[in-house]
């Protein structure tokens, strides 16, 4: 069997199945029928097998045709995104576009924007990274991701261009079978030392020996919200949450919300921020990314420069 096979025999392949019979492929390409029926012929004594069932009126895919059929489209699906995406290179677009979500970051957020910006760069595709704290801004610092979104906190270096998008709201909340659930009112300090606080932590050197929001003195230090969530609901300590991700706990009663007295609106809100290296030139998708997060609506924060 000869290798040699060509996209165009792939396209002659599809555009003879689709149409229906060889004539109407020769209209379709504007080519002589004789020279589609030909390259047909060609096609099949290439790979050995009879591809189409010319006995009745129109030729028909045999067994073995269309077997070939699916991957022959996926061939020419294929070879159609690499001239995209050489064009789209060629024409200085990024091949990836990295992205680190600070696990605070709401993800529908994220969602609608990935959404919107696949249907803008179909042939960029994104690579997401989500940590929690310094671990989120490390990963833009040492370059592995272009944009971080990321608490003001950690966005705050002088490396960094930064840009305010929202504020997230927490909720201090606790399972109802918890101790401090029974409590009524605003809970003392006092009170909390004696009980587990979930806080989120993480390993990377610029929150090291660094505590935000931590009001007890036991504390279970955990890196993935997910796990913090699963263990409020298990009722092994209390902590806050991103108020939208514990609003239906609240409202079905697995969880319940506390009022810790030194809960004030400096730890109930968190900015994030988009930010990127101020030495690094964004390419267009991800100013793209940046400019559709923001809104357009935003100048760099100060510092960021």
């Amino acid at each position: 069997m000869n290798d040699g096979l060509t996209l165009d025999q792939i396209h002659l392949l599809l555009t003879v199945a689709d149409a229906g019979s060889f004539s109407g492929a020769a209209r379709k390409l504007r080519r002589a029928q004789s020279a589609v029926t030909y390259g047909i012929h060609k096609l099949e004594e290439q790979v050995g097998l009879a591809l189409f069932d010319r006995s009745g009126y129109r030729p028909v895919l045999t067994e073995a045709g269309r077997a070939l059929l699916s991957r022959a489209r996926r061939i020419a699906e294929e070879a159609a995104a690499f001239r995209d995406q050489a064009r789209s290179l060629a024409g200085g677009l990024e091949s990836e576009l990295t992205i680190v979500l600070d696990a605070m970051f709401p993800m529908p957020r994220m969602v609608e924007a990935l959404r919107a910006f696949t249907d803008r760069f179909p042939t960029v595709p994104p690579r997401i990274f989500v940590q929690s704290l310094g671990a989120s801004t490390e990963l833009v610092l040492d370059g592995t991701c272009m944009i971080g979104l990321l608490p003001l906190p950690f966005s705050d270096v002088p490396t960094l261009r930064q840009y305010p998008l929202l504020t997230v709201q927490l909720t201090p909340v606790v399972a109802r079978g918890h101790p401090l659930a029974a409590i009524a009112g605003p809970i003392p300090t006092d009170v909390l030392r004696g009980h587990v606080q979930l806080v989120l932590t993480d390993r990377s050197a610029l929150t090291e020996g660094r505590d935000y929001g931590v009001l007890s003195a036991q504390t279970w230090r955990l890196a993935d919200l997910g796990t913090k969530h699963a263990m409020l609901l298990a009722g092994l300590g209390w902590g806050s949450m991103p108020t939208d991700l514990v609003e239906d706990d609240v409202r079905l009663g697995r969880l319940k919300v506390i009022q810790p007295v030194e809960f004030d609106d400096r730890t109930a809100q968190l900015v994030m921020t988009a930010a990127h290296l101020a030495s690094r030139p964004l390419g267009p998708a991800a100013q793209w990314m940046l400019s559709h997060l923001r809104g357009d609506a935003s100048e760099p924060m100060p510092g960021g420069e």
